[in-house]
């Protein structure tokens, strides 16, 4: 089903300009060695209305949280999405936004850009943000790299209750520079300052945490700011945009920089993007800031004018002032994000948190009421839990999917260390049926609980038990 442009007389025009007989001879200067010999193993060709059905049964066969009730988390959500958003996104100027390299040209895209900006440092409590970036887990990457420079320390210590694929791409970014980052155990499923601030030691750059943490638990924030600051160190916060809705701004307590996922924020979960990365921080920092920084000023006739203030890229500046590769933005997302914002306004960012913390927690009683079930840690959390299973998650997982129900991520695939739980994730789009329907489907489960815990204990009372008197026991 190869689509070919161009005709055989085109394509014979094409060569008699260059001088070349033929497209063999046109490509006789690549060795043999690494040529195909053979034709290309692809389908004939075929009407334009076959190709689109064949193409329509293949994409049949995807299936997406639509299709299912969803608990999954762990970095990606199931957030509900005005339609607004979609409808404003694809109008023709935007919908080929990528990198204005003449952007004072394009007054529109920075517009949407400084108002990116102004939700976002508005949101996490700090006076500035950039333009944004590739993702949650790179801007994390990058507000490690600023740490470094700022304070002239090599040491990042990272909080072990922060995402295990955010931590493999900070310590990817510093594999080349300084090592690997140092991973802060979190045991009671929390960072503790006072173990944060004993295991830093001198000249530490940063500590690195998350709001809420991987476990969905709530973090300590200004404590942890505290102890930090003490080690003369920053604190980096990874904060998850729907959630301070309703938590304090991590720039309010003492916060250096917030960066996280905006995926949240109207942007569909899309297999994994793209997605959306939001980096704000302290004005001291702002030389230092990654990727690009759109500002307001007046045009020579006093109107307002949107400018590309800041782009601390090598591209743009002398290589050995730059303090970012980043030389881009992830401009439509960070145009859904402010739509998103624009559109639910601070009391509907409110509610959707608030509806968030009363589901989770409604489910959260609902499964731990189950024999069998416990949750792993008992602090305050947000829209995530972990809980502990009497089966193997990921058959658990395949069962309960096959039911239309998605339970939530095997906490072991993202850890060897985290194995038995299930972390679920329950949002605001989650109704109160879909999670009793999720409790019932779990139900079969508490009678294989009960028979490993008389099993268990009948063990634990005979002084000598044999396989064949437990089970003529039960």
């Amino acid at each position: 089903m190869a689509y070919i442009a161009h005709t055989d007389a085109e394509r014979r025009r094409m060569l008699a300009t260059i001088g070349v007989p033929s497209i063999a001879d046109l490509l006789a200067v690549v060795p043999s060695s690494v040529r195909l010999s053979r034709p290309l193993d692809v389908p004939a060709a075929a009407p334009e209305w076959e190709v689109q059905g064949q193409l329509a049964r293949l994409a049949s066969r995807n299936q997406h949280t639509q299709d299912f009730v969803s608990f999954l988390g762990a970095g990606a959500y199931d957030h509900f999405i005005p339609a607004a958003i979609a409808h404003i996104t694809r109008r023709s100027e935007f919908a080929t936004a990528y990198t204005p390299y003449q952007p004072e040209v394009s007054q529109g895209t920075l517009q949407a850009i400084f108002e990116f900006q102004t939700a976002i440092a508005r949101l996490v409590g700090l006076p500035l943000a950039n333009a944004s970036l590739y993702d949650g887990a790179t801007a994390a990457a990058e507000a490690t790299l600023l740490a470094t420079g700022e304070t002239g320390h090599k040491k990042v210590f990272v909080s072990e209750a922060v995402h295990p694929h955010t931590r493999m791409v900070i310590d990817t970014y510093l594999s080349g520079l300084f090592g690997k980052s140092t991973v802060i155990k979190t045991p009671g499923g929390v960072t503790d300052a006072e173990v944060a601030g004993g295991s830093m030691g001198n000249k530490p750059a940063c500590l690195v945490v998350s709001q809420p943490n991987v476990f969905g638990q709530i973090e300590d924030i200004a404590t942890l700011a505290k102890s930090t600051h003490d080690h003369g160190a920053l604190l980096i916060v990874i904060a998850d945009p729907i959630a301070l809705g309703l938590l304090e701004a991590p720039g309010k307590q003492g916060a250096d920089m917030v960066v996280g996922e905006g995926q949240s924020l109207g942007l569909y979960q899309s297999l994994g993007g793209p997605y959306l990365g939001f980096f704000a921080a302290r004005q001291e920092l702002v030389r230092r800031l990654p990727g690009r920084l759109v500002g307001l000023s007046a045009d020579s006739r006093g109107r307002r004018a949107y400018v590309m203030t800041l782009q601390t890229r090598e591209q743009h500046i002398r290589r050995e002032r730059a303090t970012s590769n980043i030389c881009t933005n992830q401009g439509l997302c960070a145009l859904a994000a402010t739509v998103y914002l624009s559109l639910v306004g601070k009391t509907g960012l409110q509610k959707a948190a608030r509806l968030c913390v009363q589901k989770a927690h409604y489910a959260a009683g609902q499964l731990a009421g189950l024999t069998g079930f416990k949750l792993r840690y008992t602090g305050p959390f947000f829209k995530e839990f972990v809980l502990d299973v009497p089966a193997t998650p990921s058959v658990l997982i395949r069962k309960l999917a096959a039911a239309g129900i998605l339970p939530g991520v095997d906490l072991g695939r993202l850890s060897g260390s985290w194995r038995g739980g299930l972390l679920i994730a329950v949002t605001e789009k989650r109704t109160k049926s879909e999670i009793d329907r999720f409790v019932e489907a779990l139900r079969p489960y508490e009678a294989r609980a009960a028979i490993s815990r008389a099993i268990t204990d009948r063990i634990d009372n005979d002084p000598h038990p044999t396989l064949s008197g437990v089970g003529s026991g039960l």
